[in-house]
């Protein structure tokens, strides 16, 4: 059941971020009285008034009692964790606790393609995005992606897809949510500070298929063993891909081709040097794509068109600009060790690494594996480089090759110094933004900033 009378209902909006103010300006249209919360004592109240455009309280800090008795409904803001004290409180009374994405999928209409992963998720749901737009009239893409699921809600019909991207922080906030089709990309060890244990973090990217039906279906990575486990403990029609084997039923890649494999028919979907995204981990990002596309009703011949135009996305091995024959790529979408070794196993040249960011307790050693020779000078910022520059040395890269920076801007232009004509500079950190910068956006963004600067010197 969806319905949940919103009208008048006292709701608690926990985070002044803009998942926060979406779900403000979301409850409000319904006729509730939203309650916007940050624990953050320096936010600006009024700053945020402004940005949901109606009076409505504000507070700051710690959270009065007496307003904890008042409330019908917590929505979470995907930052806040659940495990603290306050968060715990509403549990312990009995509060419905649900997360931006549970608030837009309980008022919004039409079906909705969900995709999680550690990896993979952003250029997967702008690809199926593009493939649903150039298909149905209707289609909205949201989530982590960048536009709030809750923003759009309102406009939407019967008719409309919502394709969106979600994390493991907003499934651990669902209730009913029910995509009709449902997407796990993979899963490597990302996240523990936030849920401590690599089985919390597999519990809340699983969640997106939780209630789902036989009607629906869950496609899963294959060749990913606690994946290829998942598929057996799920109620929605499972659909593997595979980028090493032949399936018998789902979507995989043979000799070059993506094909679909269903009731005993085998379907050619495209060949992999007709795509202008490259490497195996696209291919599968393609993959998952096409699968839930054609679960959708896209015919093959227009889901191919999109596909065999898609350029691909934003700070994911982005070619920035080449000066003096050196190549610039910014992945700063790199988040994670494993999202890393994507970038690096991408370079076919010499390559000046910048690293380092925000500490997620993960660990860094395959990353540091899979340079392969090909990092000829390895520039480190942020919280993680002592962490990173020690896995760097034990695991036998020369340390004269290390160096710290206390920024980005330094580390852009002592890997410009070093660099030769043949050589790439990429930024791939292998860790979080938060610290430096507000997200990998802006640090991508100020990198691509720092080098341009280069170009004109």
């Amino acid at each position: 059941m969806k319905d949940f009378e919103l009208k008048d209902k006292k709701v608690l909006v926990f985070g002044s971020g803009k998942s926060g103010i979406g779900a403000a300006r979301l409850l409000l249209a319904k006729g509730a009285v939203p309650i916007i919360y940050d624990g953050n004592t320096s936010a600006d109240q009024e700053a945020v008034r402004q940005k949901i455009g109606q009076a409505v309280d504000v507070i700051l800090g710690e959270l009065p009692a007496e307003i904890e008795d008042q409330l019908d409904l917590v929505v979470m803001s995907p930052g806040v964790p659940c495990d603290i004290p306050v968060v715990k409180s509403f549990y312990d009374r009995g509060i419905p606790v649900w997360g931006e994405v549970e608030l837009a999928w309980r008022i919004g209409k039409g079906k909705v393609l969900a995709v999680t992963g550690t990896n993979g998720k952003t250029t997967t749901v702008t690809l199926l995005g593009e493939i649903m737009k150039n298909y149905y009239p209707e289609v909205y893409v949201v989530g982590n992606i960048g536009t709030p699921y809750t923003d759009v809600v309102l406009q939407q019909s019967d008719k409309a897809w919502t394709v969106a991207e979600v994390s493991s922080f907003q499934m651990e906030t669902i209730d009913q949510f029910h995509p009709a089709a449902s997407a796990i990309t993979n899963i490597t060890e990302d996240h523990l500070n936030r849920h401590h244990t690599m089985e919390e973090y597999i519990r809340c990217k699983e969640r997106i298929a939780e209630n789902q039906t036989a009607d629906d279906i869950c496609v899963l990575n294959y060749e990913d063993p606690v994946l290829r486990d998942f598929g057996g403990r799920v109620k929605a029609r499972v659909v593997y891909f595979s980028s090493h084997r032949v399936l018998d039923e789902g979507i995989y890649l043979e000799d070059g081709t993506i094909r679909i494999a269903k009731g005993g028919q085998v379907l050619p979907v495209v060949r992999t040097d007709e795509l202008q995204i490259l490497g195996l981990h696209n291919f599968e990002n393609v993959m998952v794509a096409v699968a839930m596309a054609y679960h959708a009703g896209v015919p093959l011949e227009s889901i191919r068109k999109t596909v065999c135009a898609f350029q691909g996305v934003e700070h994911r091995i982005e070619f920035v600009t080449e000066i003096n024959g050196v190549r610039y790529y910014n992945d700063s979408k790199g988040t994670n060790p494993d999202a890393a070794i994507k970038g690096i196993q991408a370079m076919n040249r010499p390559t000046c690494l910048i690293g380092g960011g925000f500490d997620k307790q993960l660990a860094f050693d395959d990353w540091i594996r899979a340079f392969d020779g090909k990092v000829k000078f390895f520039a480190l910022i942020g919280q993680t480089r002592e962490t990173i520059a020690e896995t760097a040395v034990r695991l036998g890269f020369p340390k004269e090759k290390i160096a710290f920076f206390d920024n980005l801007e330094e580390a852009t232009k002592a890997c410009a110094a070093h660099a030769v004509p043949g050589d790439a500079v990429l930024l791939s950190p292998a860790c979080a933004s938060w610290g430096q910068f507000d997200n990998y956006e802006q640090r991508g963004e100020m990198f691509k900033q720092y080098v341009r600067e280069l170009g004109r010197q």
